[in-house]
This record gives C-alpha cells, sequence and structure tokens, in this order.
C-alpha cells in the first residue's frame, strides 16, 4: 500500500457523533477520548466505513447503499455494543462511518475486507488508537 495513502490514514479526524450533540475526535496512537469510555469498557471497538472502496471515489448512491449494509452487518452480532455514527475527515476529503463497539478483530477485519477497505481504526477498551491496514492478504495490526 503507499505511504502516501497510509500517512493520510494516519492523520485522519476520527469524528464520533455524541448522543446529546458535538463530536469528539479519535487520533491513531492517541488514548481513546474520555467521553468514549463508557461505551468502549472493556470492550474492542472500530471505526470503521464501507464509503469508498480501496480509497477510490464512488458515487454518492453506492457509497450510501454500502454503508447501510455494513450498519446492518453489524447490528446482527450478538457482540455488537453500540453504534455511533461518525465521520472520518482528511484534508480535502470526507466519509461517513461507524464507531462500533463489541465486535473482536475478527468480525471487523471481516467488514472491512467484505467493503473493500484498506484500513480502520480499532482499540481494546481504553487502549490507545490503532491502524489496522487490511489490505493485501493478511490484515496486520498497526501501520508504520
Amino acid at each position: 500500500m503507499d505511504e502516501k495513502l497510509i500517512e493520510a490514514y494516519r492523520t485522519t479526524d476520527y469524528r464520533v457523533r455524541l448522543p446529546r450533540g458535538g463530536w469528539v475526535s479519535i487520533r491513531v496512537d492517541a488514548a481513546i477520548p474520555e467521553e468514549l469510555l463508557p461505551w468502549t469498557g472493556k470492550y474492542a471497538w472500530a471505526f470503521i466505513t464501507a464509503w469508498n472502496p480501496h480509497s477510490e471515489v464512488q458515487a454518492r448512491t453506492q457509497n450510501r447503499a454500502a454503508q447501510q449494509s455494513l450498519l446492518s452487518a453489524i447490528r446482527e452480532l450478538r457482540q455488537t455494543v453500540c453504534v455511533r455514527p461518525g465521520m472520518g475527515v482528511g484534508e480535502d476529503w470526507r466519509e461517513p462511518s461507524l464507531f462500533v463497539v463489541g465486535p473482536d478483530l475478527f468480525e471487523t477485519d471481516r467488514f472491512a475486507q467484505h467493503f473493500r477497505q484498506n484500513a480502520y481504526v480499532h482499540g481494546l477498551g481504553t487502549s490507545p488508537a490503532r491502524l489496522r491496514l487490511t489490505g493485501g492478504s493478511t490484515p496486520h495490526g498497526q501501520a508504520g
């Protein structure tokens, strides 16, 4: 995977919508924001999207349909504890996303691969956010 693309993932502002309004940001390699701790507890969590597979721009209607499919699949899992709307914001782009608590890495990798995502951000409980690369043959831990 292109180093410039990995750097874009690493510097993205991963925003999670709070229930009473406003947003809180997750940053790769930083502690998860306090506002999210009541949800994460001891659980695995991820920030993932189905938009723009392989980081290639798709039509809005196609992206929305894929995102709805991802949301439905996540909600069907018994492990899912919480799903909040999110927004990945880069230097010159933004993608609707989901902050998901509960599914483990195996399930989240499966979603990322099914929806052809190159990477997603994840953590466990209060652990720092990590970038997980899913492009290629086997998903692997943190980039760079």
